[in-house]
């Protein structure tokens, strides 16, 4: 049955700055410290969690943090993209962005990502630096992460999704997420937001943590994941580098090849 809270009064947030979407399915061992990540941060927010019809523990996460946040609800939905469109509808702070249940933010973040939007009126988003966490083992590298080109948006997504700051009337602009794409819609949103917009402000600080898992759709829909990427690079660069034609059969190739190994040794 849907389940969903009423927005806490307005006053409590103390005019919120930022607008959160928590879009979140079934990863309840994950979303208490991407809720913790989120309130801890030093602006005042309003974090909507927008929940696909949990069946583990996730209501139970929500219901500890339910009095700090904006609002809430429960229940099968059209998806990712769509749930976090909803969840930053409901909300009506300058600056926006969503934060998937799995990942985290760094102590500061969106105070460093607000205060450079601030300093550079005209850039529709910043983003900054991102770490990688291996769930299985703990380690943590660098997401390829650099400073904003055209050309070398076409070659890769350079932009890491939990380290984003977008203005409100820059979101509305393009409409939000593509609800249609399932793999790489934060990939169109950046093409989205740049062309109709301007460059986004890329900062040096790391902000986020993305984790890296075995629940991942990137790691298990790897095929999809490049064929909506090709399409959008077509789509919004014009032509599609020789890189991604090269990739793309390695990678599937890899990852098979791995798992075949690792079973013949198993």
């Amino acid at each position: 049955m849907p389940t969903s809270s009423p927005n806490i009064e307005r006053s409590k947030l103390s005019a919120p700055l930022v607008t959160v979407a928590v879009p979140s399915f079934n990863q309840g061992h994950f979303l208490e410290q991407a809720l913790a990540s989120l309130l801890a941060q030093d602006v005042p927010l309003e974090v909507f969690v927008v929940d696909g019809g949990s069946t583990d523990n996730s209501l139970e996460v929500i219901s500890r943090f339910e009095d700090r946040l904006a609002g809430w609800r429960s229940n099968k939905d059209d998806g990712q993209a769509a749930a976090i469109n909803e969840g930053i509808a409901r909300g009506s702070a300058p600056y926006v962005c969503w934060l998937n249940s799995d990942d985290w933010l760094l102590p500061g973040a969106l105070a460093r990502l607000m205060a450079a939007l601030e300093r550079s009126p005209e850039a529709p988003m910043a983003y900054g630096r991102c770490w990688n966490h291996d769930e299985a083992t703990g380690a943590r590298r660098r997401v390829w992460v650099e400073p904003f080109q055209e050309s070398r948006l076409a070659l890769r997504c350079i932009i890491s999704q939990p380290a984003t700051l977008i203005r409100r009337p820059c979101w509305d602009k393009v409409g939000g997420v593509d609800p249609k794409l399932h793999m790489t819609m934060d990939y169109d949103l950046w093409w989205r937001l740049y062309k109709a917009n301007g460059p986004p402000l890329f900062i040096e600080d790391f902000v986020a943590v993305n984790r890296v898992h075995d629940g991942t759709k990137t790691r298990n829909q790897r095929r999809l994941h490049y064929k909506e990427a090709i399409a959008l690079v077509r789509k919004h660069h014009g032509h599609v580098p020789l890189k991604w034609w090269i990739a793309q059969p390695y990678a599937v190739w890899f990852k098979g090849g791995v798992k075949w190994l690792l079973g013949q040794l198993g």
